[in-house]
């Protein structure tokens, strides 16, 4: 019988084992708590807006429902953060252009600056041009209708995101503001030529995006990938390409902006638009010139010449995102104040600062709590992007928005953005396949892939493809039953 101590070293490696044990069981702690961390922020934020809401409707008539609705409007705007924002840091963060966490901190600054500086302009839209105030029985009925499609849409956003589906917010908004005033007043009260509009934008909207981005990138591997000397041909057209993004980004901005300041029709928008692209396309040569000496003639070293701009883009698609999609958060919470305030639901909407504050802010806090997800999964789990194909996706955005706006059209930046990824995607894939049927007569027969094997290199991933075209098509008759259901329960609620 052996009755001599343990070792010195045995006993250390039992400790160190047993500290390993709770290493691991702290780092799982970690993990699974991060979630409620995060979720706990968010109940806060919430609470706060309930908070300011009560401190600045205090004795107000129907103040409680102006309570609710700030808690409603805060967990949207969470919600659209969370979602949406997705759609503008994506493709910088999947071309490696940005960190994420340096696209969590441009994002939610240029959000709040677009939301503060250029937003108000179209919340009246969202509260009274879907559906008709003046079919409703009182304010009452009014505010119910609103308080049930805040909710509504701000609960479907969040199954979109938990599922990994970026979704339009404006058409879950919209469905909602449907349901609500279909339970409330009757298939009457809805503006059906508006609706049938936005219909039609579910085809528009992507194709547009796809065809033009699937365009830019074909221009781009004409122009300059193939080219013998990639370096020079990318001095020569880098910063046209830049000059074109200006050009847009300057008209969409100065029809989002300046309204508030000046009226400016869409020709003006455009002059001034050109008048920056020309300018913006004259200053980048020398600067494309300069960070272009030393690069090797390869297509690694175009990705340098990309990455700016592109950084750039994703910062105005984010301020462009910020001053038209606070109207989802805080448009049905801004015509709810008004009718508490006035007694009645017709007029313009008039904003009061803290309701814009509560949707920029909601916007930017739902970005860095929960945005990373959808960010991911935009930026590299759809298809591989690089920095060339990201700034077709973002060029193609901003030039679509344009067209459309020109045309009257509605259609939504979440599609937009979304389908120029996957028209980027599918041109890659159709490039491909024409380039094997050109060498198909070179290989041997024993050579050729199998059915299964082309299938499995297909460079889109067709599960996130279906789910989110299935999460489009739903939206608005998801969020209408939503907010049916929502107002009927609330109308028990607030009696």
């Amino acid at each position: 019988m052996n009755d001599r101590p343990p070792s010195d070293a045995g006993h250390w490696r039992t400790l160190d084992r047993d500290l390993n044990r709770i290493s691991y069981v702290e780092y799982a702690t970690m993990y699974v708590s991060r979630p409620l961390v995060s979720l706990g922020l968010a109940m806060a934020f919430v609470a706060l807006a309930m908070v300011a809401a009560a401190i600045l409707t205090g004795g107000q008539p129907g103040a409680l429902a102006i309570i609710l609705a700030a808690a409603f409007g805060a967990y949207l705007a969470l919600n659209i953060g969370a979602n949406d924002v997705a759609n503008n840091m994506g493709p910088a963060v999947g071309a490696n252009a940005l960190s994420m966490t340096g696209a969590l901190v441009i994002a939610a600054v240029c959000e709040t600056a677009g939301a503060l500086l250029a937003g108000a302009d179209v919340v009246g839209t969202i509260s009274s041009g879907i559906v008709a105030p003046e079919g409703f029985a009182d304010s009452g009925v009014f505010v119910t209708a609103m308080l049930a499609a805040l909710l509504s849409s701000a609960i479907w956003l969040n199954l979109a995101t938990w599922v990994g589906a970026p979704v339009s917010t404006t058409h879950a908004v919209v469905g909602g503001v449907i349901g609500a005033g279909i339970a409330a007043a009757g298939f009457g009260a809805v503006q059906w030529g508006v609706m049938g509009k936005i219909a039609a934008s579910w085809v528009i909207s992507p194709l547009c995006g796809g065809i033009f981005a699937a365009a830019m990138l074909a221009f781009l591997k004409w122009r300059i990938i193939y080219r013998e000397d990639k370096i020079a041909a990318a001095r020569l057209w880098v910063p046209v390409l830049i000059g074109l993004m200006a050009w847009a980004f300057s008209t969409y901005l100065a029809l989002k902006g300046l309204k508030q300041v000046v009226s400016i029709s869409l020709g003006s928008a455009t002059l001034i638009g050109l008048a920056i692209g020309i300018l913006s396309w004259l200053g980048a040569r020398p600067l494309v010139r300069r960070q272009s000496q030393g690069l090797e003639n390869r297509n690694r070293s175009l990705k340098v010449l990309f990455r700016g701009p592109l950084i750039l883009s994703a910062a105005l698609m984010s301020f462009a995102h910020g001053a038209n999609d606070v109207s989802n958060a805080v448009g049905p919470l801004a015509a709810i104040v008004q009718a508490q305030s006035s007694g009645g639901a017709g007029g313009a909407v008039v904003v009061p600062d803290w309701v814009m504050i509560i949707g920029a802010l909601g916007i930017s806090v739902g970005l860095l709590l929960f945005g990373p997800k959808l960010i991911r999964m935009v930026g590299d789990q759809i298809t591989k992007l690089n920095a060339m194909r990201a700034y077709c996706v973002a060029l193609s955005a901003a030039v679509t928005v344009i067209a459309a706006s020109w045309l009257g059209m509605p259609v939504s930046s979440t599609h937009i953005a979304i389908g120029g990824i996957f028209g980027v995607g599918f041109f890659r894939e159709w490039y491909v396949e024409r380039r094997a049927r050109r060498l198909k007569a070179a290989r041997p027969p024993a050579e050729d892939l199998a059915v299964e094997e082309r299938q499995r290199r297909k460079l889109v991933r067709r599960s996130h493809f279906l789910t989110i075209v299935m999460a489009w098509v739903i939206t608005v008759p998801a969020t209408a039953a939503l907010s049916a259901l929502a107002y009927l329960a609330l109308g028990a609620l607030l009696g």
